[in-house]
């Protein structure tokens, strides 16, 4: 079960331990403003239950540290093998995701308990054990549960979108200022062969991974990302009446589903529901929630192109990790006068999600964490207004099934020169 952490720089144990009390202690105030019940609800099965990531990310740490490692540690309990586990087949079957819902019992209380029980563990066993494999599959850990953080405010904002009440998960959430934002325009993008994938210090998935050669053709990319007011323009102009706007697949998605708008949007196109609850649709703050389809036809519909994950990657590569993020606590796109590759919303790419040339996945079980969805979805790039600072870099990918709509997922332009 080895794993690559030699090539990782590493915390030492007690930093490590200090991020781990640190990002844990996260997770669960972001759930403060919750009641028990709003953390039961699955809305629909990309969605999964508030109480559900928060023991998840426990049964990572148990399963892939823990037990491997700490002969001494005992399990909370060993029927949360089974609930708690997500797609990790070779380390044993699993509750089917779309009834996580189900799940009424272990109580969130439980739950809560079930944390503290593998935090200590972990703790304890940074502790007595300076292992380089312990400290990389800690840091892998963490950064697990940084996605699932991301996933626990993006689910919870279905869940109450769901509810005729329109409830915020925090009333006091800020509103973004709005301002007008630069003219679109088309800057140069980078051409030649640049090297794509991570390099340098720090921690990298799998799937960033082998660094390589990637030939740019000549291309502009788009200095900011695409408003509201933008693509409400797309709508105004009959974009989701006119077929020949849409890959084949997505109009048959729009055809199936009555989409005419972006996810949450009102239907008069004057507010959106937000994890602030309902508010006014700011014109000069980039769109969200829209398909790869959408984002696709309306580059169509723009006489552009969405860029393609490499070119993305070196432009970004130009900026520093910074903008609307998680930290921030907006927790919702807003306007900028910038033209930042980090935060607001993920970036649709043209590139669909594969394996760079050499990839190897990691040893055992945590080798399905990335490579094993490398078929039928689509890369997106630069995390979004809920990712968090510490778990962003340029070389970082994330990847959607072409028709999700339920993360924070935007369009930036690019065009051939």
């Amino acid at each position: 079960m080895a794993s690559p952490a030699a090539s990782v720089e590493l915390p030492l144990p007690k930093d490590l331990a200090d991020r781990f009390k640190r990002v844990r202690a996260d997770s669960v105030a972001l759930c403060d403003t919750l009641a028990p019940e709003d953390t039961v609800v699955q809305s629909m099965p990309d969605v999964s239950p508030t109480k559900w990531h928060l023991a998840h990310i426990s049964w990572f740490f148990e399963t892939f540290v823990l037990k491997p490692y700490d002969d001494s540690y005992s399990a909370y309990d060993e029927d949360f093998h089974f609930i708690f586990n997500s797609y990790y087949y070779t380390a044993g079957q699993m509750h089917a995701r779309p009834r996580r819902g189900l799940l009424s019992r272990p109580t969130l209380e439980t739950v809560m308990a079930y944390r503290r029980h593998v935090d200590d563990a972990v703790v304890g066993l940074l502790e007595k054990r300076d292992d380089a494999d312990i400290r990389f599959r800690v840091e892998l850990g963490l950064h697990h549960e940084r996605q699932h953080q991301e996933l626990m405010l993006t689910d919870i904002k279905h869940v109450l979108s769901c509810s005729p009440l329109k409830p915020a998960m925090s009333p006091d959430l800020p509103v973004p200022a709005s301002a007008p934002v630069a003219d679109y325009e088309f800057i140069d993008g980078l051409s030649g062969t640049t090297r794509i994938g991570f390099d340098g210090e720090g921690f990298s998935f799998d799937n960033e991974t082998p660094r390589h050669d990637a030939l740019l053709h000549p291309h502009k990319m788009g200095n900011r990302l695409v408003t509201n007011a933008e693509f409400l323009e797309f709508i105004r102009d009959g974009a989701y009446d006119t077929c020949d706007l849409w890959l084949s697949d997505g109009w048959a998605t729009i055809q199936q589903h009555g989409w005419n708008r972006p996810l949450y949007w009102s239907a008069d196109h004057q507010s959106e529901f937000t994890l602030g609850g309902v508010r006014d649709l700011d014109p000069h703050a980039p769109v969200a929630h829209v398909s790869f389809y959408e984002a696709d036809a309306f580059a169509r519909w723009s006489g552009a192109r969405l860029p393609t994950e490499f070119e993305w990657e070196a432009q970004a590569r130009e900026s520093e990790v910074s903008g609307n993020l998680l930290e921030e606590g907006l927790w919702h796109p807003a306007a900028s006068a910038g033209s930042q590759f980090f935060g607001d919303v993920w970036e649709w790419t043209s590139s669909a999600y594969s394996a760079y040339p050499g990839f190897k996945p990691l040893a055992g079980s945590l080798g399905e964490y990335n490579g094993k969805f490398m078929c039928n979805q689509m890369t997106v790039r630069g995390g979004s207004c809920v990712s968090a600072a510490d778990h962003i870099r340029p070389s970082y990918r994330s990847f959607f099934y072409p028709d999700a709509r339920w993360q924070f997922l935007g369009i930036r332009l690019a065009k051939d020169a």
